[in-house]
Formats: structure tokens, C-alpha cells, sequence
């Protein structure tokens, strides 16, 4: 193993690339992985069927998932994912036959302790690859960086959203087989590969929005090929379940010209059309005019979608921004947010509901007796009932039908360690005091951290890369993986293909024609529109995408913010005590943003400070907020004549 090679620190200033060439007329660049718990196998098909791939981004890091591993990094465990592993023993072999390069955040919070770990599993296998990092870099008063052998990058778990620059830079110097970063923006891992590629420069502001939009769309993973997107209640969505089997993850062909079309393997299971890249387009995007990233401010409000096959789509229509280049950039500063405190316990049969009722009313008050005022720190709610609205109990309206089959879940966060333990410790004694025939009970605690965000000016933020190398000759560990992947690889049924070939939900665009929601009914927003919901902290943001274009104009004035806020105050989790001064805290802190997307006729909507403090500390069983989208649709609305 080759000692490291370090490039120079640089600053987050953005500098002109100097004569930039164009290696190649187009790219192809493939998503391996959506989130850190994506499927390795479903990369693995993706490299095997698309035999063009020049590159495959594995985009596995989360603000959900740096904080645990800043977490695990404090407690001495890895500070980088330690799925690396299995994703790398899997797809080096082949991409390095293939010469496809892997870029990948799985680096978190050390990224030169994932590399470590890559070029080990590498010389395992027998194989000579380069493995580069391209990772955030902390300057002393004196300038010199804070480099150590071994550095733990993030100082004090802070970490920045770095862009593309990075990554270019190490395709520009060493032209690895693997790229390792820190916190980058999701979009940049995907943009990096064609300003290399494809000779743009940082001011080619057009050509960085189209590839910004691309990146945007892949690193979605396979919910824009067709997960998370199926739904027996909308005929729209009514993806038969063969389609779910066998997805392929997406990815992009994309030309000099800034010319993007995404797609899915031939013969693959899922779909993908307008409906399914609308959706991803308005992914925790925020406001659309201007979608921030470090490269460039994004407008999406022109962006369209072609199909031109069940699989591939051309999208047009992404801009720069009025004001496109970004001066500051966000860091995450760690901060504790308290201990973590829960139980759950099983009902079932008659009454099971009053029980679970009573269980709460014992727990609650056995806690009031050595911690008095405490329990206006727990929330509690019913699995089976109403956990996703997140109410209190006492609050929620009868049901309309028997429920013979109930969890219970209480959630505390408090300042304490020990409040977190008192509450798991009275939540066990349910087993002995608490009503009949409870079971199942389970407990925790946790320490929770939230990530602070802030902006910083680009010139205070700086970044480093290095590589290092390892020779080894082919092994037989090599030769038989290989050939035992080849082996066990699934192949889709007949019937499948058929199923796939046939769908009818491969539509070049949105449904057009006459609306076909009744007017002036009401009917449920499910039979007008769907929906995707998603989180940025202690904010949701969900899309209404109307099946029929027109119809966007008569959502409009039904979907106001003062709905809005109707439909998303059952979400805050206030105690017994304070439910009656929910709809004033609604008022004073409760913020809804609505902006038309008129190249898809659509809405995206934004709302302030509705998830209970954001993913990381929530005490929410949804803490991102992703079934908000079903409940948003579920709502009964009438549209105007």
C-alpha cells in the first residue's frame, strides 16, 4: 500500500477551471445507493446491465444518518459508515473491469478511515485500484491545516455541505477508481463527474443547473424508477406488485450541451414516467425559484418531463436562479438535545383501546410521583390508531371501526439521563400494575443529538484531497466471487416482463383532457392529485401533483395556507394539558409557504416548524414526516366550478 498523496488546501471560494477539456461528447453516470440503507444488490444489477456506466455514486449519507456518525465516532466506533464494506466487496470487482469509477459520502465523518477500509477489502480481493477523498479541512490561525496521520476530519462534529469542486479535483489529479467525500450536497456527487467529463466551468451557470437537475433526480435512487410510489388506492399508482419487483435504480445520460435524459435497465421491473420524476423533482426542494446548492441556485419552476420510452425520460427546463451563485454555505454544528426515553406495549380484543388508555394514565402518573411536571415531556399515542397524527389520546375521535389488535407508545425527551431510565423503568412495571392483557413490552433510552445549521461564507470554509494506491494481482478470491455473482443473479419471470412491457402508467406526460374530478363535490384530494412529503430540520414540505394539469388552477384556491394549517395541527404533539392552546401556537409559530411549479402544474408547499424539533430528535414514530403525504391526500376537498 502506497503512502498517501496529499493535494494542497483550497478554500470554497469558487476559482475558474483553467482551459477545462472535454473528454467525452456525453456521460452516464448511475445511482447505487438512494440512502445508507439502500440495497447493494440492486447496484450490483445496475453495473451489470448497463454496461455504459462511467460512474456509480453511492449517496448514503443523511443529516439522520451524520449525527450517528458523529455519535458512534464520540464512543469510539467508526466515524464513516461501516457498510462500506459490504457495498465495496460487491462492486469493486466488477467496476474496476468495467472501469467504472464509484464516488460515495460513506466517508461521514472520517473519510480517511473509510479509505483505509476500502483499499484493505481492495488488496483482499486481489485487485490494483487508486482510492481518492476529497473531504472538509480545518485551517488553524496560522493557516497551515490541521492534518494528522490519522485525522479525524470533522473537528467538534462540524461538518459543510461542500460542493463539486472537490471531487473534480481529484478526477483532474489522480483519476481513481474511488472516490471518497465527507458532507457533500447530494446533487454535487452527481455533478462533479460531468464538469469533469464534459469540460464545463463553474460559470457555465445553464449547464451546472441542467446537471444539478439530474443530480437531484438520481440520487432519489429507485423511488424515480417506481419505489415508494405505488398505491392500490389510486388508480393512477396501482402498480401491480410484480412491478416492485426487480426495480432498477436510475441513471442519466447527459451531453456537453446540458442535454438530460434519465432512465431505468431495459426490461426492469417498476416504472418511470412524469408522475414519478414530478414527485422527486419537488423533494424536499423548498422553495423551487431557488434551490440552493453549493454549486448553483437551481429554478425549477420550468422543468418539464418527456417520456420517450418505459424507459427514459428527457428533462428540460432547470435554470439558474436570479441570484444563481451561492456566497455562503450551510454547516451542521452537533449540539445535544437531551436523552431519549420509550416503551411500547401490545393490546388485543375487546376494549383494547381503553386499556392501552389506562396504561398511559398509570405510566404518566407514576412519573408525576418522583419527577413532578415531567410528563408534559412525553408524548403518547396508539400504533393502530393514531400514531402517525401524533395526538393525544384523549384528543383523537372515535373510530369507525372495531380495533381488536393495538400498540401502545409512549416517547419522552428530557434533559436527564435519568428521566429517560425512570420512564422505561415505570413503563416495565405495566407488566404487574398496569390493565389485563398486556404484552410485548419493550424500552429504551438514547442520547439525541440535533445538527444546528448555519451559513458560512465560502471563504472560511476549505477543503483537501489526497489519494492513496495498492498493487496486487488477480486472486481466485476475485475470479470465484465474480462468477458466484453471475450465478446467483435473479432473472425477472416472463410474466414480469410482460407485466412491466404492458403498463399503462408510462405516460410521456401528465394525464391531459377534462378534469376528472366532479365539481362542486366533495371528494377526497386522493381521486385529484398525489403527493410526496419529506423533512429539511423541524420543517415538512409536501407536493400536490394533480393527475389532470388543469385541475392545478381550481387546487389553488382550495389549497390555501389557512387549510393547510387545519389539515397539519393534529401533528403537534402538545400534552393533555396544552391541546387547547394548539391552535394559537399554530398561529404564532406555525408558517405555511405554497409556490406553483408551472412546468409540471403543480404545488410544493412548505411548513415551518410542524415535525416536533426535526429526525434527529423527534419523538414521532414518523420523525421524517413521510407518511404526512397520505394524510394530506386523505383530506376531503371540493373543487370550485
Amino acid at each position: 500500500m502506497e503512502k498517501q498523496s496529499y493535494g494542497e488546501i483550497h478554500d470554497c471560494v469558487i476559482k475558474q477551471r483553467i482551459s477545462p477539456q472535454r473528454r467525452k461528447d456525453k456521460v452516464y453516470i448511475g445511482c447505487g445507493a438512494g440512502f445508507g440503507g439502500d440495497r447493494p444488490m440492486a447496484a450490483l444489477k445496475l453495473l451489470k446491465r448497463v454496461k455504459e456506466l462511467n460512474y456509480i455514486v453511492l449517496e448514503c449519507l443523511a443529516e439522520r444518518t451524520l449525527a450517528e456518525r458523529y455519535q458512534a465516532m464520540v464512543s469510539g466506533g467508526y466515524g464513516y459508515d461501516s457498510n462500506i464494506s459490504e457495498w465495496m466487496s460487491l462492486l469493486l470487482p466488477l467496476a474496476v473491469e468495467r472501469g467504472t469509477c464509484i464516488i460515495t459520502n460513506m466517508g461521514a465523518m472520517d473519510p480517511i478511515g473509510a479509505q483505509e477500509k476500502v483499499l484493505e477489502i481492495a488488496s483482499g480481493l486481489g485487485l490494483c485500484v487508486s482510492v481518492a477523498v476529497a473531504h472538509e479541512a480545518f485551517v488553524n490561525e496560522s493557516g497551515s491545516g490541521s492534518w494528522r496521520e490519522k485525522p479525524t476530519n470533522m473537528e467538534g462534529g462540524i461538518s459543510t455541505y461542500l460542493g463539486a469542486a472537490p471531487i473534480v479535483e481529484c478526477l483532474e489529479k489522480y483519476q481513481p477508481n474511488v472516490i471518497i467525500t465527507s458532507r457533500v450536497a447530494d446533487a454535487a456527487l452527481f455533478l462533479a463527474p460531468m464538469v469533469y467529463e464534459l469540460g464545463w466551468n463553474w460559470d457555465d451557470l445553464e449547464l451546472l443547473a441542467q446537471g444539478s437537475l439530474a443530480g437531484h433526480l438520481l440520487e432519489c435512487g429507485c423511488q424515480l424508477t417506481g419505489g415508494y410510489f405505488m398505491h392500490p388506492a389510486d388508480k393512477h399508482r396501482n402498480l401491480s406488485f410484480t412491478h416492485l419487483l426487480d426495480l432498477s435504480l436510475p441513471y442519466a445520460e447527459i451531453s456537453f450541451s446540458g442535454e438530460v435524459f434519465v432512465m431505468k435497465a431495459e426490461g426492469s421491473g417498476g416504472v418511470l414516467n412524469f408522475s414519478t420524476c414530478a414527485e422527486q423533482l419537488l423533494y424536499e426542494v423548498g422553495d423551487p425559484s431557488a434551490y440552493i446548492t453549493p454549486d448553483v441556485v437551481i429554478d425549477f419552476r420550468g422543468v418539464s418531463f418527456q417520456s420517450l420510452s418505459s424507459s427514459k425520460v428527457l428533462c428540460i427546463g432547470a435554470k439558474p436562479s436570479a441570484h444563481p451563485v451561492p456566497d455562503k454555505l450551510l454547516q451542521l454544528v452537533p449540539k445535544d438535545c437531551g436523552w431519549k426515553g420509550w416503551g411500547e406495549i401490545s393490546y388485543g380484543g375487546y376494549e383494547c383501546v381503553e386499556r392501552a388508555k389506562a396504561a398511559e394514565f398509570l405510566v404518566r402518573s407514576w412519573m408525576e410521583e418522583v419527577f413532578p411536571g415531567v410528563s408534559r415531556c412525553v408524548l403518547s399515542y396508539i400504533i393502530g390508531l393514531n400514531s402517525l397524527k401524533a395526538t393525544s389520546i384523549d384528543n383523537y375521535p372515535p373510530t369507525p371501526r372495531a380495533i381488536e389488535d393495538i400498540r401502545l407508545r409512549m416517547d419522552g425527551l428530557f434533559k436527564e439521563k435519568k428521566l429517560a431510565e425512570q420512564l422505561a423503568k415505570e413503563f416495565t412495571a405495566l407488566y404487574t400494575n398496569g390493565p389485563a392483557g398486556g404484552g410485548g413490552i419493550s424500552t429504551g433510552i438514547k442520547k439525541e443529538i440535533v445538527l444546528e445549521k448555519q451559513l458560512v461564507g465560502r471563504e472560511h470554509i476549505f477543503w483537501q484531497i489526497g489519494a492513496k494506491q495498492t498493487k496486487a494481482g488477480k486472486s481466485k478470491c476475485y475470479e470465484d466471487g465474480t462468477k458466484d455473482l453471475v450465478l446467483h443473479e435473479p432473472a425477472l419471470p416472463p410474466s414480469v416482463q410482460e407485466d412491466v412491457h404492458s403498463s399503462s402508467l408510462d405516460c410521456s406526460v401528465a394525464d391531459t383532457g377534462l378534469s376528472a374530478a366532479p365539481l362542486g363535490q366533495n371528494i377526497p384530494l386522493y381521486s385529484i392529485a398525489h403527493s410526496r412529503a419529506g423533512d429539511k430540520g423541524n420543517d415538512l414540505n409536501f407536493s400536490i401533483i394533480p393527475h389532470f394539469p388543469q385541475d392545478v388552477e381550481k387546487l389553488k384556491l382550495v389549497i390555501t395556507p389557512q387549510w393547510v394549517k387545519g389539515v397539519v395541527s393534529v401533528l403537534l404533539n402538545a400534552s393533555p394539558e396544552a391541546v387547547d392552546e394548539t391552535k394559537k401556537w399554530v398561529d404564532e409559530h406555525v408558517k405555511v409557504e405554497i409556490y406553483e411549479v408551472e412546468g409540471i402544474h403543480s404545488l410544493n408547499i412548505v411548513v415551518q416548524n410542524i415535525l416536533d424539533g426535526g429526525v434527529n430528535c423527534s419523538r414521532r414514530i414518523d420523525r421524517h414526516g413521510k407518511a404526512i403525504s397520505d394524510l394530506i391526500l386523505c383530506q376531503p376537498v371540493v373543487l370550485p366550478p
